[in-house]
């Protein structure tokens, strides 16, 4: 897909944000919502979502919903630094096809980076549902002691 097209509604960002596919969520409000990817490419990545934008890209989404989803990213960035003790974190945002944009709905991603452990290929294998499961569990107690 190119930078430029239809913001599809049944994208599976979508479908997660309507409740129609589960997640491992560890943030929500009424404008934004964050969960674990389930492709990771290091433990603890996270992906943010703005809930009320349908933008494809960061060339589609209004400065208001931006900066609440980067507001976000910010504080998620911590928790995850604080519960995690990553040597070092990647945010990035892939914009079209040829960047490595594979789900076209604006989304972060919040990477933790741990020393001597290169990243994994992204969506090249699945996470196992029990450790993201824990792993989602204590990071939403860092994020309830905030």
């Amino acid at each position: 897909m190119s930078l430029h097209g239809t913001y599809d509604p049944q994208n599976i960002f979508a479908q997660i944000i309507r409740g129609e596919l589960p997640c491992y969520k560890l943030y929500e409000d009424d404008d934004v919502l964050a969960f674990l990817d389930v492709f990771p490419q290091s433990s603890g990545h996270t992906l943010v979502v703005s809930k009320k934008a349908a933008a494809r890209n960061i060339l589609d989404i209004d400065a208001d919903n931006l900066c609440k989803v980067m507001r976000v990213v910010q504080q998620l960035t911590r928790v995850l630094v604080e519960g995690l003790q990553p040597e070092g974190v990647q945010v990035v945002q892939f914009n079209g096809a040829p960047a490595g944009q594979t789900v076209f709905h604006l989304h972060m991603h919040i990477v933790p980076r741990y020393a001597g452990q290169g990243l994994g290929m992204h969506a090249s294998s699945k996470a196992d549902p029990a450790e993201l499961e824990q792993l989602q569990a204590r990071l939403v107690k860092c994020i309830n002691r905030l």
